[in-house]
């Protein structure tokens, strides 16, 4: 694999991003709660007026069924939503290596990865700016906030290049994230969700009007539990290891594991943090879809 080159995206996956957006739920200052608080009219997202063409606009945005009733050239111009700053942060601690057994080549790092890929796509469309926050045993890594092609390549670079160690640091440890999400930013936390460092973390930050989104990726195996005979399960983080049947652990850890999640879930909620669940054996952008397409996770 080569570690320089950009983390491709498949096509279909690609496609369905075009019909995305990311939409803060705060706007910047004291404006209340929506979309981008402050807009400008231009080639933008959603239509405002007509105006008469003039020389340098794009042809693209000629409304070419206006002219055919009216001979006249005008423009379809549109309001075009103020650029926001959006941090992706990634869980990088041990519990990240994680993987599943039909998909061995694919850990939940790397699935965060592809997911953060796709924020990044996103944010390329509307022109927003993006920096990368990775967390985990080796503390704080990060990519500054920028714009554009190079920008991405130089977060693609970064993503390349991180590791699942350790666990996460104390929280007196995490002051470069607070340096670096600014009130007003938007922020989309990847990672299992079971780390409560983390989690306060993403409640400190929403309470400071950070607008915080969080994608809990979850493994198959996690999900369904598939195993019906003796198996050593193992903390990746911790090392510690519990020797059991699958088929008589199967209904009691199902049992835990939802409540875990819907515990997490209705923390989140409170915490005014827009929730999504992602699992390892689905698309990258499935979680986001669920986000920023339908508005609210599950």
């Amino acid at each position: 694999m080569d570690h320089n080159a950009p983390i491709a995206l498949p096509a279909d996956v690609r496609g369905r991003l075009k019909a995305l957006r990311l939409q803060p739920r705060r706007a910047h200052g004291a404006h209340g709660i929506g979309q981008h608080a402050s807009r400008s009219r231009g080639a933008g997202l959603e239509f405002a007026q007509y105006r008469a063409y003039e020389p340098g606009d794009e042809l693209r945005q000629v409304d070419w069924k206006l002219y055919a009733r009216s001979d006249r050239f005008f423009v379809r111009e549109s309001e075009r939503e103020s650029p926001v700053t959006l941090w992706i942060l990634i869980d990088t601690s041990a519990s990240a290596s994680q993987r599943d057994r039909a998909r061995p080549d694919v850990s939940r790092l790397d699935h965060a990865c592809a997911v953060a890929a796709c924020l990044v796509e996103l944010a390329l469309q509307q022109g927003d700016r993006f920096g990368l926050l990775a967390v985990g045993g080796s503390g704080v890594q990060r990519v500054p906030a920028g714009i554009g092609p190079r920008h991405r390549d130089r977060v693609h670079l970064q993503l390349r290049q991180l590791s699942a160690t350790g666990t996460w640091p104390p929280a007196d440890t995490l002051r470069p994230v607070w340096e670096r999400v600014h009130a007003g930013d938007m922020l989309v936390a990847l990672g299992d969700g079971f780390d409560e460092t983390g989690i306060q973390l993403l409640e400190r930050l929403a309470a400071a009007r950070r607008d915080v989104f969080n994608v809990q990726l979850l493994t198959a195996e996690e999900r369904d539990f598939p195993f019906t005979e003796g198996h050593r399960f193992r903390d990746p983080e911790t090392g510690a290891e519990l020797l059991g049947d699958g088929r008589a652990l199967r209904a009691g850890y199902l049992q835990r594991f939802a409540q875990a999640r819907h515990a997490l879930q209705a923390r989140l909620q409170s915490a005014g943090i827009a929730h999504a669940t992602g699992w390892l054996d689905e698309p990258p952008d499935a979680p986001l879809q669920r986000l920023f397409g339908t508005r609210g996770g599950a």
